[in-house]
């Protein structure tokens, strides 16, 4: 297996500084034109998402998506003009058009949408009201309205005089700052509505961080009701979700300013689960494809992007496509070779594309030595490939595998590899650059297998004039730098942000942090078979081992 041509590295550690409350940026308005919404296309059946719901408690409110099926087989959402009706008093339907629980049973919805009804059966467990919870309830408020944003009290030194855990990523820490910082003052147990934890989010006082909270509204009575109940802390094992899931799976929007609602279920570690959507954040990574407002994407063009949903260090993302007005589209597909044409062709098909025209022979050419070996192609090379009479395909594949392999091949991706591995004199020195960038095209020119290289870089000991492999390791020295330039380079995975703090747009934890830097750390180095004298080995740079990562704040798995 030959290394291969391109090396794909896919990490983004992207920081939002907001003043709090965090709104995005379609929350806040934008200035893109956002196109009207379409009129409903002539719908045949209703689907529901989910298609049975259970009410743990009192306080377990939850939402259904409602999908109109068209006659060409497409799915719109169809939530924001379904009308639910409950068939008894033990369900009610808020302004948010969530279901709320009033009595214990079994009881449904009928829902009427687009001309179409529905039944959604609900069953109610329990309509008492549990206590409310530090770790489950409060906790995402804070995230959700920004208090522990990288801008507002989540930043490094805090936000006067107080500091939060950025985006809540340790709940003791946080709970400690309120309860017991400066003797407990942002609490009143006597005069619940008098607490310094109520009043500066509600503005009463003066915030910086502006109202954060509307008065009256779900969040405020949440945090009301946990301090009058004792501001009470929670196991936080328990109490933390382990996935989230975003409903539906799948969306394909027909035109611009087709709106669609996503769903947001977090389940925890008993197996229970819970509608997180108005606490989950959601965000688009293309806002000149869709602006995503609350929890619904809006579509401003044809085009493809990715929703992130982000909920108490969890995370995960649903692709959106936007397929665009496309009447009287015909789909030519181009000839298929392999398995990548196959898969190209399908993608085509399905965001209804056609393929270029094929490339002739001269313009092949020139593509082909530009992207293999970064050079423009000779004219004799030029001359003897256009007069050459073989069949096209034929003689383009016995051009690419003439240039793979090539001198030119080797040294073009020897200095791509080379930026890679930090391959400068100011780390090196002169001689190891040299022995470095040469090691390095030799992998090329000898057809090594990527992960033997890999191995070779990440594990080499003894002298790196020796084994100029060892210079990767030389060149990165701190072991912070190894950690992340290794998981990086090697992984595809940008590890940066998680040093100090969990990521706050990935799955990744400061603990995995540490835990992978600490891997190769306690290696005894390898005793060489060579024989050297001291002015030997004084003269000649070794990379005997790495250093052990300092982290004072970090703190063990639970």
């Amino acid at each position: 297996m030959r290394l291969p041509l391109t090396f794909w590295m896919a990490a983004l550690c992207v920081g939002v500084s907001l003043p709090c409350p965090a709104l995005h940026s379609a929350e806040r308005g934008s200035d893109k034109p956002i196109p009207a919404i379409p009129p409903v296309p002539t719908i045949r059946s209703l689907k529901l998402e989910p298609n049975r719901l259970t009410l743990l408690d009192g306080r377990d409110s939850r939402k259904v998506l409602v999908l109109g099926e068209c006659t060409d087989g497409s799915w719109v959402d169809l939530s924001a003009v379904a009308r639910l009706k409950p068939e008894s008093a033990a369900l009610e339907v808020d302004s948010d058009g969530y279901l709320v629980p009033r009595q214990a049973g079994k009881s449904a919805v009928t829902i009427t949408a687009a001309g179409k009804s529905t039944r959604l059966e609900v069953e109610v467990l329990s309509i008492a009201s549990p206590e409310v919870g530090f770790v489950r309830d409060i906790e995402p408020i804070l995230s959700r309205t920004g208090c522990n944003s990288g801008p507002c009290h989540g930043s490094a030194k805090g936000k006067n005089g107080f500091k939060l855990a950025l985006r809540g990523y340790d709940p003791e820490y946080d709970y400690q700052a309120l309860i017991n910082d400066l003797s407990g003052r942002r609490f009143n147990r006597v005069h619940v509505d008098e607490s310094l934890m109520l009043q500066k989010p509600l503005a009463d006082i003066p915030h910086e961080g502006r109202q954060a909270l509307v008065p009256g509204s779900r969040y405020h009575k949440t945090l009301r009701q946990w301090i009058s109940e004792g501001a009470h802390f929670q196991e936080v094992s328990s109490n933390r979700p382990t996935r989230i899931q975003i409903l539906p799976e799948k969306v394909e929007l027909d035109l611009p300013g087709r709106r669609h609602q996503f769903l947001v279920v977090a389940t925890y570690p008993d197996g229970s689960t819970r509608d997180v959507t108005r606490e989950a954040v959601l965000s688009s990574n293309n806002e000149e494809v869709a602006l995503v407002q609350g929890s619904t994407v809006i579509p401003l063009r044809r085009g493809e992007m990715a929703v992130l949903v982000r909920y108490e260090g969890l995370y995960d993302a649903r692709e959106v496509t936007v397929m665009g007005d496309r009447t009287g589209f015909r789909f030519a597909a181009m000839p298929e070779y392999n398995f990548i044409d196959r898969a190209v062709n399908a993608k085509l098909e399905r965001l209804k594309m056609n393929p270029s025209e094929l490339c002739n022979d001269s313009e092949f050419i020139r593509r082909v030595f530009l992207d293999i070996t970064g050079q423009p192609p000779t004219a004799e090379a030029v001359r003897a490939f256009l007069t050459d009479p073989t069949d096209s395909p034929k003689k383009r594949e016995a051009l690419v595998d003439s240039l793979i392999g090539s001198n030119a091949y080797s040294e073009f991706w020897a200095n791509k590899f080379a930026d890679l591995l930090q391959c400068n004199s100011e780390n090196l020195g002169k001689k190891g650059v040299w022995v470095f960038r040469s090691w390095i095209r030799d992998q090329f020119a000898t057809n090594r297998p990527f992960d033997q290289f890999a191995r070779e870089l990440v594990l080499a000991k003894g002298s790196t004039f020796e084994n100029p492999a060892g210079n990767y390791l030389r060149a990165l020295r701190d072991s912070g730098k190894m950690t992340e330039d290794i998981s990086q380079t090697f992984l595809g995975v940008r590890f940066n942000c998680n040093k100090c703090h969990d990521h706050p747009f990935e799955r990744w934890t400061q603990n995995q942090y540490y835990e992978f830097g600490a891997m190769p750390m306690n290696r005894s180095p390898r005793k060489s078979s060579t024989t050297t004298t001291r002015a030997a080995r004084s003269s000649t740079p070794r990379m005997t081992r790495w250093w052990r990562p300092r982290c004072p704040m970090a703190k063990p798995n639970p």
